[in-house]
């Protein structure tokens, strides 16, 4: 995201927030997870830095980006329950989300579904996509409640507490994670592994 467009994008976040408050953080992140061209993280840290402001009271913003994230993943869920593949492949690449997405969420949440739904949310294009997989593969409904709400909490916790914190400097955000995707990489892995060393303990 250049100056220029981020600039725009910034105004935009700050119409809404101005205007709608906590209810505009709720519909965007609620459109942000079904796939709409939302800036979800960018969204999540300007919160933050509205808090830093003053603007926004810290707990009432990550009550209002919690129930848009968990809403907007619950949303993707039932429609994926009712439509299943073939709206993702005839609507999906209108929001950027190809066929080579699709297949490698899929393969994904086949072999580690609940390490999906709490870390996905960090990994543009899978967060989108995981609630919809969820639901194409039959995950029981109580399962994805509460992997995808817990993923929900994490997530939104994360950017709005980074937003305030690091104050007039919140666009750095975007910074920090490019440079520490690997090791969002890794600690996927090491959740994976985990789980999967405890459903083999389990199953003993």
């Amino acid at each position: 995201m250049n100056f220029s467009v981020g600039c725009i994008v910034v105004e935009k976040l700050n119409y809404i927030i101005e205007h709608y408050g906590y209810f505009g953080i709720v519909f965007l992140l609620i459109g942000g997870i079904v796939g709409l061209p939302i800036p979800d993280e960018f969204l999540l840290t300007f919160v933050g830095f509205n808090v830093f402001k003053g603007k926004l009271a810290y707990i009432p913003a990550l009550l209002s980006a919690f129930a848009g994230a968990s809403g907007g993943i619950s949303l993707s869920y039932f429609i994926g329950h009712k439509f299943g593949l073939p709206l993702l492949h005839k609507y999906g690449p209108k929001f950027h989300i190809t066929e080579e997405k699709i297949n490698y969420t899929n393969k994904l949440f086949s072999k580690v579904g609940p390490v999906i739904l709490l870390i996905g949310y960090f990994i543009p294009g899978i967060r989108h996509l995981s609630a919809y997989i969820a639901a194409i593969n039959d995950y029981p409904l109580r399962k994805f409640v509460f992997y995808a709400y817990t993923g929900a909490f994490i997530w939104t916790f994360t950017f709005i507490t980074l937003g305030r914190i690091l104050g007039k400097d919140w666009v750095k955000v975007r910074l920090y994670a490019e440079k520490y995707s690997l090791y969002l990489v890794g600690l996927l892995v090491l959740a994976a592994i985990g789980y999967f060393f405890w459903k083999k303990r389990a199953g003993k």
